[in-house]
């Protein structure tokens, strides 16, 4: 299968300027020259250049486009093989005519990720370096794109193959005091811990930013709660820049759980206004408050809004102490237009407050900072290379796992045969993220989420 010639589209649908199909395979030459006329057509062609032509359709005589031809000689391409580029007219229906042909001339329709696939299978890029090209293609925001691109350029991948190197290193110690342990003596577990507690400090330093790599990747859900009538729904808006939630004077207005996205400091968020929480007869009120729990349930943070004109807050700190204990929570005390001199009494009974008016904007760059701070982003772009991928993620925890069971291991006196099973399954989890010990339902997971064409 993997020796077959694949075609499709490599541009986005819909019309535009250009549009590629792109062929890769030992036929994609012989059928770029069927299907291409440029002068001086007898000549072989050259990698990595440029040609200008037609394309035609050779079994009507009929010319489709004028268009660039750009070949790729293996290994030199995007996939490690022959690789040909149609750069034609941004016609969907040209692009389909075009891309029949090269089916018809031989090529068979690329799976989802198929061309990025062969990258893989051909060493061109490893497994993590291939998923950066996803990540590539959906960035949103600058953070988002600064992280692909490390993640691309190796950077974890290298960090990876470091600590893999050094538990093989380690492994073949193991295996050598088991095979010949009459020849160079007894195994010596303090040295051995000695190297495991290093390898499990450099793991750790990769999970510490492991949390605010997910966020920055897959975004963040921020829940917007409070009692009614304090600002919730005024304060999505003024986040957004516009009239999103309606808001009026009457408590409970909000009746459902509303979502927006947006951008702050280049990391994507989910902000979700939701209904006033307070004990209610209203039957649909009531589904509304249910609804706003389970939000603040499954948020990573909490904005707790709180009146500053109200005249006490006895309320909102019952409020805050039944909110799910663990989830990071931001006190948010709005209307500081209307009670400028009530900062100082809040601090007191809600220490660390962003204040804030949803009204006039006041306040809500700092508010954004603390959003960014209480998500602890700011370690994205920093020398450690960050994990975004909770598969990524659960193989570092995984290994970490591993390499303490070994250091409880050998503290308990155990074999070295038992201690070399724990080594092993450490680092079978950490050649995982680069594609060195993945199996091929782990692969095919991987490449299943890509857009043809990559």
């Amino acid at each position: 299968m993997r020796t077959d010639t694949i075609a499709a589209i490599a541009t986005p649908p819909g019309e535009g300027g250009i549009g590629i199909v792109r062929v890769s395979g030992e036929q994609a030459f012989p059928i770029a020259e069927r299907l291409f006329r440029r002068r001086g057509g007898s000549k072989p062609l050259q990698s990595h250049r440029a040609y200008f032509g037609v394309i035609v359709d050779p079994a009507a005589g009929e010319t489709l486009d004028r268009a660039l031809l750009l070949p790729f000689r293996a290994p030199r391409s995007y996939t490690g093989e022959d690789v040909a580029e149609f750069h034609c007219h941004g016609s969907p229906y040209l692009l389909r005519r075009v891309l029949e042909l090269v089916w018809r001339e031989g090529a068979r329709p690329a799976e989802p990720g198929e061309f990025t696939l062969r990258a893989f299978l051909n060493g061109k890029l490893d497994l993590a370096q291939a998923e950066a090209v996803a990540d590539l293609i959906r960035a949103r925001s600058e953070a988002q794109l600064r992280s692909a691109l490390a993640l691309h350029e190796g950077r974890l991948s290298q960090q990876v193959h470091a600590l893999g190197d050094e538990l093989l290193r380690l492994l073949a110690t193991v295996e050598a005091h088991i095979d010949f342990s009459e020849e160079i003596g007894e195994l010596d577990p303090h040295t051995l811990i000695h190297d495991l507690q290093s390898l499990l400090q450099r793991l750790d330093a990769l999970l510490e930013g492991a949390q605010a790599g997910r966020i920055l990747r897959e975004g963040a859900r921020v829940a917007i709660v409070g009692r009614p009538n304090v600002g919730k729904s005024s304060l999505l808006n003024a986040l957004l820049g516009e009239e999103r939630a309606i808001t009026t004077e009457i408590p409970g207005t909000t009746r459902d759980t509303l979502e927006e996205s947006l951008i702050v400091g280049g990391v994507p968020l989910v902000i979700l206004d939701t209904a006033g929480l307070r004990e209610s007869a209203d039957v649909v009120e009531q589904m509304g408050v249910e609804r706003a729990r389970r939000a603040a349930e499954r948020a990573d943070l909490i904005l707790l809004v709180y009146d500053l004109t109200a005249p006490d807050w006895d309320a909102d700190r019952a409020l805050l102490e039944s909110l799910p204990p663990h989830t990071p929570k931001l006190l948010v005390g709005n209307k500081v237009d209307a009670a400028p001199k009530r900062q100082q009494h809040a601090r007191s009974v809600f220490p660390n407050s962003v204040f804030i008016s949803a009204l006039t904007g006041t306040g809500l760059d700092a508010l954004q900072e603390a959003i960014l701070t209480a998500l602890e982003v700011q370690r994205v772009g920093e020398e450690t290379p960050t994990l975004t991928h909770q598969r990524h993620i659960q193989a570092v925890a995984e290994a970490k796992r591993a390499l303490e069971q070994t250091r409880e291991a050998l503290r308990q006196g155990y074999p070295p045969d038992l201690i070399a099973v724990d080594l092993r399954a450490a680092w079978l989890a950490l050649g995982a993220i680069t594609g060195e010990t993945a199996d091929e339902t782990l692969v095919q997971r991987i490449f299943r989420d890509f857009c043809i064409g990559k």
